[in-house]
């Protein structure tokens, strides 16, 4: 008799222990603040390697979008102006342009995007002053730029702007997770903060993208282009 007591007592005990595990209720402290986002190089140095056979998307290329789907990029080369990316018309393959030299960069294009400064703007555009347009960066080695001259809109605006299709090569991507790297010929582009920022860690030259701001970083940090935060300027 007195083992069955035992034995009843043990598993009211367990019994009790789990109603009171049931009902515990985890409440979010209302005093809590997260930390503030790495900056731009740092994060690109600190986060981990996602697997870049999946973000494969052509031969030696590697594409990705950001889970909203407001920015597209590219780890790819260029030879002069020509970006090689598999989702825009390019004229990377030409055989005019097999004389230029072979560069790797980072690509981005976003569907919605602030405007670029002035002193960002680095083209004439033809000596009209008209066109030069948001909406993408490039990294080379050495260099960060936003923006660029251009009339119509990218293939990003086209799927996923304001009047975008929803379909098309961009919606085929690889989202690439929030906190995430890949890494090509020494390039760095990295998912986090609500945009991308795209890098060259080893020269301490980088960009930082989102819909509602833009950074531009060279000198290994020392210099920076901000933006500050505000609407979207996609036209």
């Amino acid at each position: 008799m007195e083992p069955m007591r035992r034995t009843l007592l043990g598993i009211l005990a367990a019994l009790t222990l789990l109603v009171a595990t049931a009902c515990t209720v985890t409440q979010k402290d209302p005093d809590y603040v997260p930390p503030a986002p790495l900056p731009a190089l740092e994060q690109l140095r600190q986060a981990p390697l996602a697997d870049a056979e999946k973000f494969a998307a052509g031969q030696d290329i590697l594409s990705f979008a950001t889970a909203d789907r407001n920015v597209v990029c590219s780890l790819t080369s260029a030879r002069g102006e020509h970006v090689n990316l598999p989702y825009e018309q390019n004229g990377y393959s030409d055989s005019a342009n097999n004389k230029l030299a072979i560069v790797p960069v980072a690509h981005c294009e976003l569907a919605a995007y602030p405007k670029p400064e002035a002193k960002d703007i680095t083209d004439d555009c033809g000596g009209t002053g008209l066109g030069y347009l948001g909406g993408a960066a490039l990294l080379t080695p050495d260099t960060a730029t936003y923006g660029g001259c251009r009339s119509g809109v990218t293939q990003q605006e086209a799927e996923f702007g304001p009047k975008g299709t929803r379909n098309g090569p961009i919606s085929q991507l690889q989202v690439l997770d929030d906190g995430q790297n890949l890494e090509r010929n020494g390039l760095r582009c990295s998912a986090y903060d609500g945009g991308v920022a795209c890098g060259n860690v080893s020269a301490g030259v980088a960009f930082f993208v989102s819909r509602d701001r833009y950074e531009l970083i060279s000198d290994a940090g020392q210099t920076a282009s901000p933006t500050p935060s505000e609407a979207p300027k996609t036209p």
